[in-house]
């Protein structure tokens, strides 16, 4: 199976989104996502210029021989740009060698794990009842699991908060970053009491998660997960900038918590210590960020030595195609935890025509050979690219912080 062939395909559909359709002699072709949040006419330019052309002519069944040569031939090995490229690769090869098979992605992983894979919703408002009306509807949905965040008093924009009641959220909202004001101490006094009364209206059944976005200090995340404990939370999600993987273990020893991190991660050695000390309970990387399915299996696979599951992000910036891998990948998995689901607008779905389907808060994979995930070119024109950045965060005294 040579490649004959090899092009990215930039389009807009609600969201950014760059994929690679790999071509081979025989006309089979597969697909993988490479979209980097704001970053994604980097990864376009790295593409074209470096790892199409070191496609072209090899045998696209040597998966794990071509996932080596891109990562080692980088010499600057790692870094967003580079794996979100590499993944894109891997992807696009692994759906290649399925639909060669003829058989459905998790089959040729080694088979299902379960049957369906458990999801959860974001649930946000710019006060607890908004947020708690949100919950309320997803739950009626379905949903067992609901990631919650809401306003804080005092704090005029946050992370995860639409600006508008029933408006999608969506962080990427302007060419060049925005500046957001943050206060930890305000935050910290008022967000168990939004856990507070989630367990009060929906009780102990449902899966409550949280995101708080790196904001934290080591100290101020330990006393966050023990002030929520009586909440049994599911996870508490990258409460600290991860830089410094030793910081989990100061949280560890004050909360038991459960804690989550990983979706900036794009390496195995970003988890190592982690996971070695057992400081964390759930591995966040998604499949097009952190090298595909030929490196992040290895993830898993070392998680699970140490009793952690997968969580893989799953916002509205990483396409079908991403969702529809990690499905296949979530249904294989032996250690899996969670998926994050956030519903892609309905123009995204038709220019990704997709066989995976959402059903009362689970996924159930399709059975299509490879990871069932196409792309409408034809279509896909019709949105053309609009740059768009994530926002920075300052200190009410101006200082700039984590977001």
């Amino acid at each position: 199976m040579k490649i004959s062939d090899a092009y990215v395909i930039v389009t807009s559909p609600g969201r950014n989104f760059v994929t690679l359709k790999i071509v081979t002699e025989s006309g089979t072709y597969g697909i993988g996502d490479a979209t980097l949040n704001g970053r994604e006419m980097a990864v376009v330019a790295y593409l074209e210029e470096h790892v199409i052309p070191a496609l072209i002519g090899r045998d696209a069944s040597r998966i794990e021989d071509i996932w080596h040569y891109l990562y080692r031939g980088a010499y600057w090995r790692r870094g967003p740009v580079t794996m979100a490229a590499v993944s894109a690769v891997d992807l696009a090869l692994w759906d290649i060698k399925a639909k060669a098979a003829g058989m459905p992605l998790y089959q040729l992983l080694g088979g299902k794990s379960r049957e369906r894979v458990m999801t959860y919703a974001h649930c946000t408002g710019k006060d607890i009842e908004g947020c708690l009306a949100e919950v309320e509807k997803h739950v009626k949905l379905g949903y067992r699991a609901v990631r919650v965040q809401a306003g804080v008093p005092g704090i005029p924009t946050i992370y995860g908060v639409a600006k508008r009641e029933g408006e999608r959220y969506e962080p990427a909202d302007s060419e060049l970053p925005a500046e957001h004001v943050w206060s930890t101490e305000k935050y910290l006094n008022h967000v168990p009491k939004l856990f507070a009364a989630v367990r009060e209206r929906f009780g102990d059944e449902l899966h409550v998660l949280h995101d708080v976005h790196h904001r934290l200090t080591p100290i101020e995340a330990a006393r966050l997960g023990k002030a929520v404990e009586p909440y049994h939370l599911f996870w508490l999600e990258d409460c600290v900038p991860a830089e410094n993987q030793e910081s989990f273990r100061l949280i560890r020893q004050h909360t038991t918590t459960p804690l989550a991190v990983g979706e900036v991660f794009n390496s195995i050695h970003d988890y190592r210590e982690l996971l070695e000390n057992q400081w964390i309970d759930y591995v966040r990387t998604p499949l097009s960020h952190g090298g595909g399915i030929t490196h992040v299996r290895r993830i898993a696979d070392l998680a699970a030595l140490y009793h952690v599951r997968t969580g893989f992000h799953g916002p509205t910036d990483l396409s079908p195609v991403c969702l529809g891998a990690a499905i296949h990948f979530d249904t294989w998995v032996p250690n899996f935890g969670i998926q994050e689901h956030m519903p892609h607008t309905p123009e995204t779905d038709a220019v990704f025509p997709h066989d995976y389907r959402f059903e009362d808060g689970h996924f159930l994979v399709g059975e299509a050979p490879g990871h069932g995930v196409d792309i409408d070119e034809a279509l896909a024109k019709q949105y053309p690219y609009k740059r768009a950045s994530l926002p920075v965060n300052r200190l009410e005294d101006g200082t700039l912080w984590h977001w």
